[in-house]
């Protein structure tokens, strides 16, 4: 088999789309293969079809239109084809993970990765990793913090909020994706967990919705679990907006990650790749239903920490370096 060649830009689609296939998803032959796409996609989810195709003749590339919006259900026989598939991976516009398609086909022990908003710069730079490596990683990071009674970040830009997971478990993303019914998004690498409450402050210098890379850091401030104080008024909307439906549920604290993809060796701006950046917390306000709490809002908003000091207990937690 020849080998795909990089370019000027990084590793080529094809690299990224056989360390996604191989390692992370572990397809063999004989399996059946679904890669999910829409129009915008295509050329990523080509590139993945292509690399299912050397190991097995049973993939199949279904492409539709791009969905409106986040968790929009794929067309009925795109929901099909994912149901009746070993391996589904979904390069999409819109993300597919929390559909009743995607949840239908782990049910019935297919191996599911979600690609939302992917970009080729992200893909070519968030898959060119090995993924035992992050898996490795994901494992030393959660033995530091699995039985912590008290997480605290600080950081030089203001950070000192502190944690408290309770009877929450911490979960790992190590894109490895080789047991019946399991799912991951791709690029993957992180340990986290949704905490019972947190208080203090933390101030975001990496990447944050609306803003992408931000110039100037956005200072939060936390009590009793949810967030009173948002000093950028963009982002101070974007919760207030969902507010308006759900209430105080909106400001949840919802998430503490900890970035674990040793591949990834700058922030690009894109949350997908950065959240999962090696060294990095992530914070997130909202929606925790689906990582482990009990929250359910209409939005999930990370905010990306790059210079953060773990403690777990008092004690420093190693972390991964690129």
């Amino acid at each position: 088999m020849s080998q795909p060649a990089g370019s000027a830009n990084g590793p080529s689609l094809d690299a990224a789309a056989e360390t996604a296939v191989r390692q992370c998803m572990g397809l063999r032959a004989g399996e059946s293969c679904v890669v999910v796409t829409d129009d915008d996609k295509e050329a990523i989810g080509e590139a993945l079809d292509a690399a299912a195709r050397e190991i097995t003749d049973e993939a199949v590339l279904a492409r539709y239109p791009p969905g409106d919006q986040h968790g929009e259900e794929p067309p009925d026989p795109v929901a099909a084809a994912m149901r009746s598939a070993d391996v589904v991976l979904a390069p999409t516009t819109r993300s597919l993970s929390h559909t009743r398609a995607r949840g239908a086909a782990n049910e019935v022990g297919a191996r599911v990765a979600t690609l939302p908003g992917i970009t080729e710069d992200v893909f070519s730079k968030g898959l060119d990793a090995d993924y035992a490596t992050i898996r490795e990683a994901c494992e030393g990071i959660r033995a530091q913090v699995a039985d912590a009674d008290e997480i605290r970040v600080a950081s030089p830009q203001g950070t000192d909020v502190t944690f408290e997971p309770g009877e929450r478990e911490w979960r790992s993303d190590t894109g490895i994706v080789h047991e019946p019914g399991a799912m991951s998004n791709l690029p993957a690498g992180e340990v986290f967990v949704s905490p019972e409450t947190a208080d203090g402050t933390y101030a975001v210098d990496g990447t944050m919705m609306p803003h992408g890379r931000l110039d100037d850091p956005i200072e939060f401030v936390v009590e009793d679990g949810f967030v009173t104080g948002i000093d950028d008024p963009e982002v101070r909307e974007q919760v207030e907006t969902a507010a308006e439906e759900v209430g105080e549920d909106a400001f949840n604290l919802a998430e503490l990650g900890i970035g674990a993809n040793v591949g990834v060796r700058e922030l690009a701006g894109h949350l997908l790749l950065d959240e999962k950046a090696a060294g990095t917390v992530h914070i997130a306000i909202g929606d925790d239903a689906g990582i482990g709490g009990d929250t359910d809002a209409p939005l999930h908003l990370d905010g990306i920490l790059r210079e953060p000091t773990v403690f777990a207990d008092g004690e420093e937690v190693a972390l991964p370096e690129v």
